[in-house]
């Protein structure tokens, strides 16, 4: 038996170091290299004395690029929301890592998820190792979901896990949460680096071989990133957020990484007493009920995965008591943020030096891509010039740094979106009009789209 040796390992990135160090040499975190023992160094592998056993080994065995390429089969779990950003149901035999913060509600999503598809006839398993099972059946009982037929325990011991796994054929099999189990074979604490990715390892290689549908359930770092090493999420087939801001009952499940299905999908849930509620109409939820929009309102007609999203950016340019102006955001990129004002000031000749600069988007959505400059800038300038937006109006539409207005990609079912829910126009770049369903007002620059509505005083 090969001698232990000792190595620190980084709890934040995972990279391996000889000796101690204050900063880790990989992703320049303070304070997080932690003693563990190993058998063998990480990465090494044990030579092969006898060349009669390479000999028998099978021969690797290379394919065309040519071979039919069959759908891969999927299992609907009933949660429309939850198989649209699955790519349209779980793929058999894939891997799939759940990260939120505390309490946005990852385990009562999947004890929903897990419920629906046992009564749908799915042999499903709920592993947890966070709570007692009184208090998943409890969580059950409030849900209304307790009849359905889901085998439940609740242990941390990997070694057991994969015994009671083997023992029986499961289709889906949820770990809540990776951060809690242990293996036998780490002399590492529960919880570190090298626990989470040797534990993370055997669950997928046993889901791979058995084809079980594996959801791993991962903690997130106070900074929003996923906890653990980054070598998990290179394991798993799918990474999907769970998203939501305090205050707010709105949670966006939103795929970051998918082998089998766009990554840019986004499911929209509302917590309740009684569990998650699918949202099959978004934007009617983040625009709200008021029709009226005071200065500083836009609606952005923006695509979220394969569906429009409507919603609404709110801007507010109040006088600065403070030598430098304060610049804050919600639900949008601060650097976007600054180049709109830049563009702004430098070629339209509005001045936002001297007055501080709030932008939100309503209702805890985050917004990411380019489409939405048009629509922020003409919230700024709204706010700026105490003026409103003309009535029913959805703007969408990129800004260059020159001031262009450039068009965006779906334009055409970003406006039937529109229509949909009583919006009658849309200021947007010049190649919106082709195949309009309504009125559209097109502008090649920002300064024109401010001319036409009067918002220059």
């Amino acid at each position: 038996m090969s001698k232990a040796q000792a190595v620190f390992v980084c709890q934040s990135c995972g990279m391996t170091h000889t000796k101690w160090a204050g900063q880790c040499s990989g992703c320049l975190s303070w304070n997080t290299l932690v003693q563990e023992s190993f058998s063998a160094p990480p990465g090494s592998l044990k030579p092969e004395t006898s060349p009669s056993k390479i000999s028998r080994l099978s021969k690797l065995n290379f394919e065309t690029l040519d071979a039919p390429d069959e759908a891969p089969q999927r299992m609907v779990t009933g949660i429309e929301e939850f198989d649209r950003v699955c790519g349209g149901g779980i793929v058999p035999g894939s891997a799939i890592l759940l990260a939120g913060d505390p309490g946005v509600g990852k385990s009562t999503l999947l004890l929903q998820v897990t419920a629906h598809a046992a009564l749908r006839g799915l042999k499903v398993a709920y592993i947890s190792g966070e709570e007692a099972v009184e208090q998943v059946r409890g969580r059950a009982s409030r849900m209304g979901v307790s009849k359905a037929p889901v085998d439940l325990a609740a242990e941390t011991s990997l070694r057991t896990i994969l015994d009671a796994l083997k023992r029986d054929t499961y289709d889906l099999v949820i770990i809540d949460s990776i951060q809690t189990l242990w293996s036998d074979a780490i002399d590492a604490a529960q919880g570190s680096v090298s626990q989470v990715r040797a534990c993370a390892g055997e669950l997928v290689r046993l889901a791979k071989k058995n084809r079980i549908a594996m959801i791993l359930v991962g903690h997130v770092t106070k900074e929003g990133q996923i906890a653990g090493p980054r070598v998990v999420e290179h394991m798993v087939d799918a990474v999907l957020s769970f998203e939501g801001e305090r205050g707010y009952p709105f949670r966006i499940l939103r795929g970051s990484k998918n082998r089998f299905g766009a990554t840019d999908e986004i499911g929209v849930f509302e917590m309740g007493d009684g569990g998650l509620r699918e949202v099959p109409n978004p934007s009617a939820l983040f625009l709200g009920d008021n029709d009226e929009r005071s200065s500083g309102s836009a609606v952005f007609a923006g695509i979220e995965g394969s569906r429009p999203v409507l919603v609404e950016i709110q801007a507010l340019v109040a006088p600065s008591a403070l030598g430098t102006p304060r610049r804050a955001v919600v639900g949008w990129d601060s650097g976007r943020l600054a180049m709109i004002l830049a563009v702004l000031e430098s070629r339209c000749g509005l001045g936002f030096g001297g007055k501080d600069v709030y932008l939100n988007v309503a209702g805890g959505l985050k917004i990411n891509e380019p489409a939405a400059d048009l629509a922020a800038a003409m919230a700024l300038v709204s706010a700026l010039l105490d003026r409103p937006l003309p009535k029913a109006s959805v703007i969408f539409g990129e800004i260059s740094l020159s001031g262009e207005v450039r068009g965006v990609s779906r334009m055409e079912a970003r406006m039937k979106e529109a229509l949909k829910l009583g919006f009658s126009n849309a200021i947007a770049p010049v190649a919106a009009q082709d195949n309009a369903p309504f009125e559209v007002k097109t502008y090649s620059h920002l300064v024109n789209a401010m001319s036409a509505f009067d918002l220059q005083s």
